[in-house]
């Protein structure tokens, strides 16, 4: 599979995509929990993914891999922690997951000084990570 997961063919992204509108999702890691929670195979999350938002291409930022790996390690019981394990680790292996580079913690750091959403420091992240890849947005 390609470094992002390609998601199948849809005329609402081609439509979306003429006109200038977003071309990829980051994958918000609240989606995802409620995915991992409801049991959803990664295959039915991104399926899901596509019902919602058209086919576009899907990744992770690596804030979101933390959010998620930090609930594996918070589970309450061996059988749920093996199960998001699972759950992390087939998402990882098929979209892709974008950096927190040194430019955009400096960023991140500039910003956070000048705004009252410090507390919110992890979407700023999520946020600064995309802002390269222009037209992506976040799932959430």
């Amino acid at each position: 599979m390609s470094s992002a997961a390609t998601l199948k063919p849809s005329l609402a992204a081609t439509a979306n995509r003429s006109r200038g509108a977003c071309v990829g999702l980051i994958l918000d890691s609240s989606v995802a929990i409620a995915a991992e929670r409801r049991g959803d195979t990664v295959q039915a999350f991104l399926e899901r993914v596509i019902d919602t938002a058209g086919d576009q291409e899907a990744a992770l930022s690596a804030v979101g891999v933390v959010e998620r790996v930090h609930g594996i390690h918070r589970a309450e019981t061996a059988e749920r922690r093996a199960r998001r394990e699972a759950f992390i680790e087939e998402l990882l292996s098929t979209v892709a997951v974008y950096p927190l580079t040194t430019d955009i913690a400096r960023r991140a750091g500039k910003w956070m000084r000048s705004s009252r959403a410090a507390e919110s420091w992890f979407h700023l992240l999520i946020s600064l990570t995309v802002r390269p890849r222009s037209r992506w947005t976040t799932l959430c």
